[in-house]
């Protein structure tokens, strides 16, 4: 993960335990805290699932853009392209797997960001190889 997906990641978990630290603290009754950590939560979810979804959509995406190029380049760099296209397949089978569960309430945190961040790397690394291949190509 670069620098600044750390630093925004950082500063969305501080701002997460900070709200939810005002929440706890504010002079409001049970009820009304929980339905604000209930509403937190269902927005927390809702922001996962659209993450995944652009995720996912950034696979296919490249997976796409790594067939056509398959076509037009040696046996040794279509069989690394190969390899990147199956993880990040992989990794697009997993999103979807994940987004299921969202919409089954079957899944934690801890997932979604394992998921995000496998998919995210795959499709970089898939991004970077296309890209090598393309200027290489125009040499």
């Amino acid at each position: 993960m670069r620098k600044r997906e750390r630093v925004a990641f950082g500063a969305i978990v501080t701002a997460a335990v900070g709200y939810v630290a005002g929440i706890l603290t504010a002079p409001k009754s049970g009820k009304e805290t929980r339905k604000d950590i209930q509403l937190a939560a269902i927005k927390a979810k809702k922001e996962a699932e659209s993450t995944l979804k652009t995720v996912h959509s950034e696979l296919d995406e490249t997976i796409a853009k790594a067939k056509t190029l398959s076509a037009e380049i040696s046996k040794k760099a279509s069989d690394e392209l190969h390899e990147l296209t199956s993880k990040a397949k992989e990794s697009k089978q997993k999103v979807r797997e994940l987004l299921s569960a969202i919409h089954e309430g079957e899944t934690d945190d801890k997932n979604l960001q394992k998921a995000i961040d496998e998919a995210q790397k795959a499709t970089k690394h898939l991004r970077q190889y296309i890209e090598k291949q393309n200027t290489t190509k125009k040499k």
